[in-house]
């Protein structure tokens, strides 16, 4: 596997597992109230991980190695 295909695996697993984290946070009940934030923090991270994803892909696509 190269290192770009590594790359796009990479931030895909960690879009999920933000957003994975930032479901639990917002949608379990009883947690204590510093989840909630980091739980808007972790889905706005996925969306920021979202857009570099798309981004390196765009860029990589137009590289010839």
């Amino acid at each position: 596997m190269s290192l770009k295909y590594f790359h796009i695996a990479f931030v895909t697993i960690s879009t999920l597992f933000l957003w994975g984290f930032g479901a639990w946070c917002l949608l379990v009940a009883g947690l204590p109230g510093m989840f909630q934030p980091m739980g808007w923090a972790s889905v706005a991270g996925g969306f920021v991980m979202l857009f570099y994803g798309i981004r390196f892909f765009k860029k990589i696509r137009t590289m010839v190695l």
